[in-house]
């Protein structure tokens, strides 16, 4: 770790000091790499009276439990929300001492080694999972039983995705079968076709003929009607198997590198083609749906039966997102038809507009949609396939639904960009009526949100804060959203003795002269007006989000990087989701825009009313999609980004995964992919750059990065780069974080970092 080589600095014997290179650096920088590399150590705990995670509801019950932070650790809270009371759900010290005993360990009240509970045995018991094993402890005698927790484990292998540890499936034919709901039938796979066994004579059926290695009924596609009299099935042609190959350099279990491939569809790769097959099981007629309704899918969804049994239905996303639709398929016909039909002039945004409700059997639907500006709720007649009438509407988005009261017909939803003179991200929670009517707001105040309803949805917690603003937690009747009690007002008075700098949050006009861009700016916690600090922006630009913090944010590691003499700053540019269509449809066919041109005015702008922000020296990460968008500030807009750290990126959108890559940059592939490609760009290079690539990223090609660093050597341009072994697509850990520094340090400070092999030898 950082601090502990520079805990050691203040020994070093003047004889030492003459072996570092001269004139470079002094103490005082040191000072600010031992203060970035302890600052959330220093923060953490000085928050108080904040609300750790989500309060827990009790079935069916008015009451609930919260665990929040105290002076020295944490303690649980248990509301009755009827009575109005507030009490310790069990005696934190008490339960410390058993523990302690029980499990071999030395525990403290304020320092339980859980994050949860649950009620037992009628409440007269807790139960918890601590390191593999539930403790049931009895709330009178405080004894605890132990038996081993059966959810717990070494959790997700990251093996599991490589080809080399996967079974090979037999497509010819399926061990599984999947019964009637009759219990008379019993359909498999055989010789690549669909089969039928009778269950009571054992006899065999071939339902079809026409299967074969190319193109073969899956069986993981069945589906029965409830009236056991149709099956519906997908015969699949198999698109192209796109491999992607990885040699592990540096294995933990043996001395030798390992070679790994894994499956991995990229743009413009052959698709599988799902053909829809409807069969009547007493008289084996075979209907192949005809596809004119769903001629180039990039995936159908799995196909579902009405109740009533009248046709099955399943959802076409169309190659190149333009199109999405929910399909009938009638189960005497085989004929086709679009209940619902989405088609933008760009992108149907299914990474964040996709929400669909079924009501019992197929009556109605509840559609999200983007078509007429906004993201909103559509309710659709189910058996005639046409819109009944718009839900919600504004110049606001709904950004998800949590509950749908088919009785009542309600739905309870979020929402952001009601109020004008809010910050328009910031998440608000409502509830309307199927035909639009009702429209109840149960968040008003100005901030982000986090709502948690009873059971019966009588009451609720809502907990909302601004990113410099602490949380304040409050419990409310849903009736009328009249206060029932104040919860919590989080005390951040030590953290700002600590030095806490609240991240200012600060919006300035896009691209179009008219639209609010927002962002945060953070200062280092010496921070003087007097000086003038060079500026590092954070992005991340993926079109399936936000990404600027709006809750309350005590610590960052962007407040780390500000330590070294920086002012570090993050802006949500057009192309990124949660506004208007229009905002969003920057991104489209167009990912190498990453709005830019939105942030360097609102970098203008910062600079014009603050003379400590020094908008002639900029440097720019990110990592992924923000690795791409880091790069491209320098081959795309030298004249205002002068270096950047650029970590797993994907520099050319054909390298990358299908499914992101084609939602936003469109099907089939064309000039827009050079255009926004880095690596094509890669000649345009005049600031500082510095590449990271882990060898084992199996989201993002790593080849992307060799791409990208071969044709940066071909244009004879100077950068750093660096191949961490062993590392995936997360965070390489304190090596890359210091490595980050370091090079800002270098770069745009410019002085140069520390010699840490120096450092940790003395």
């Amino acid at each position: 770790m950082v601090s502990r080589i520079l805990l050691q600095t203040c020994t070093l014997t003047a004889a030492a000091l003459l072996l570092l290179p001269a004139a470079l650096f002094g103490q005082g920088e040191l000072e600010d790499y031992q203060r970035a590399d302890e600052l959330r150590d220093r923060f953490d705990g000085t928050v108080t009276d904040r609300i750790l995670g989500q309060p827990t509801w009790l079935e069916d019950s008015p009451e609930f439990w919260y665990r929040k932070s105290v002076t020295g650790g944490y303690e649980f809270v248990h509301v009755n929300a009827e009575e109005q009371s507030r009490e310790a759900p069990f005696d934190h010290d008490r339960l410390a001492r058993t523990l302690s005993e029980a499990a071999g360990d030395e525990y403290h009240g304020l320092e339980l080694p859980f994050n949860s509970f649950e009620y037992v045995n009628n409440r007269s018991s807790i139960e918890v999972s601590i390191d593999g094993t539930i403790y049931t402890c009895s709330l009178s005698s405080y004894h605890c039983d132990t038996r081993p927790d059966e959810n717990s484990g070494s959790g997700w292998s990251s093996w599991g995705v490589w080809d080399h540890d996967l079974e090979p499936v037999n497509l010819a034919r399926s061990e599984e079968e999947r019964e009637s709901p009759d219990g008379k039938w019993k359909a498999f796979v055989k010789n690549y076709n669909v089969a039928l066994r009778n269950v009571e004579t054992d006899e065999v059926t071939m339902l079809s003929t026409d299967g074969s290695e190319q193109n073969y009924y899956n069986y993981n596609s069945f589906r029965w009607s409830p009236d056991s009299e149709k099956l519906a099935a997908y015969r699949k042609i198999p698109g192209y198997d796109r491999k992607i190959h990885y040699v592990e350099s540096s294995p933990q279990d043996q001395l030798q590198p390992r070679h790994l491939s894994r499956t991995y569809i990229k743009p413009g790769d052959v698709l599988d083609i799902d053909q829809p097959v409807l069969f009547h099981v007493e008289d084996g007629n075979q209907i192949n749906v005809d596809n004119d309704l769903f001629p180039n899918a990039y995936s159908n969804s799995n196909m579902n039966w009405w109740s009533d049994s009248r046709g099955f239905y399943f959802e076409y996303n169309q190659r190149g997102h333009e199109a999405y639709r929910i399909i009938e398929v009638d189960g005497e016909t085989g004929e086709a038809r679009a209940l619902v039909n989405d088609e933008p002039d760009t992108f149907f945004s299914y990474a964040t507009s996709l929400y669909r409700h079924y009501t019992e059997n197929g009556e109605e639907i509840i559609w999200m949609s983007e078509r007429d500006g906004w993201r909103h709720l559509y309710l659709y007649d189910g058996k005639e396939g046409e819109l009944k009438n718009q839900i919600t509407q504004g110049d606001w988005v709904v950004r998800d639904v949590d509950y749908v009261d088919e009785e009542n017909r309600q739905i309870w939803f979020r929402a952001s960009g009601l109020d004008d003179d809010q910050d328009p991200y910031y998440i608000h929670y409502l509830r309307i009526n199927f035909d639009g009517s009702g429209l109840t707001r149960f968040t008003e105040a100005d901030g982000n949100h986090s709502v948690q309803f009873s059971s019966d949805r009588e009451f609720y917690v809502s907990t909302w804060s601004q990113v410099d603003q602490a949380p304040v937690s409050e419990l409310r009747r849903t009736s009328d959203q009249s206060l029932v009690m104040e919860l919590e007002e989080s005390d951040i008075s030590a953290l700002e003795e600590a030095g806490w700098q609240a991240p200012e949050q600060f919006s300035a006009k896009g691209r179009d002269g008219e639209t609010d861009i927002y962002g945060i700016i953070i200062r280092p916690t010496n921070f003087d007006p007097n000086q003038s600090y060079p500026v590092i922006e954070y992005i991340y630009a993926g079109p399936h989000s936000n990404f600027v913090p709006k809750s309350f944010m005590n610590y960052s590691n962007m407040m780390s990087l500000a330590e070294l003499g920086f002012i570090v700053v993050q802006i949500d540019g057009m192309g990124t989701a949660n506004r208007s269509k229009e905002f969003h449809d920057v991104a489209w066919q167009n990912l190498g825009d990453a709005g830019f041109p939105d942030r360097i005015l609102w970098h203008e702008a910062v600079a014009e009313q603050y003379s400590w922000y020094n908008n002639e020296r900029v440097g720019i990460y990110g990592r992924s999609a923000g690795g791409q968008s880091s790069t491209g500030a320098l081959l795309f807009h030298p004249e205002h980004y002068h270096v950047a750290v650029s970590s797993v990126g994907c520099h050319d959108n054909r390298m990358d995964k299908i499914w992101w890559n084609e939602q936003w940059m469109g099907w089939p592939i064309g000039q827009q992919y050079d255009d926004a490609s880095n690596i094509v760009h890669a000649d345009k290079l005049e600031g500082n750059l510095l590449l990271f690539v882990g060898e084992l990223d199996t989201n993002v090609d790593p080849a992307s990065t060799y791409q990208l660093a071969d044709a940066l050597i071909k244009a004879n341009k100077d950068f750093d780069f660096l191949s961490i072994p062993g590392a995936g697509h997360g965070s390489i850990g304190d090596y890359e974080e210091r490595k980050r520094r370091d090079f800002f340090v270098e770069h745009l400070l410019g002085k140069r970092a520390p010699n840490w092999n120096q450092l940790s030898t003395q």
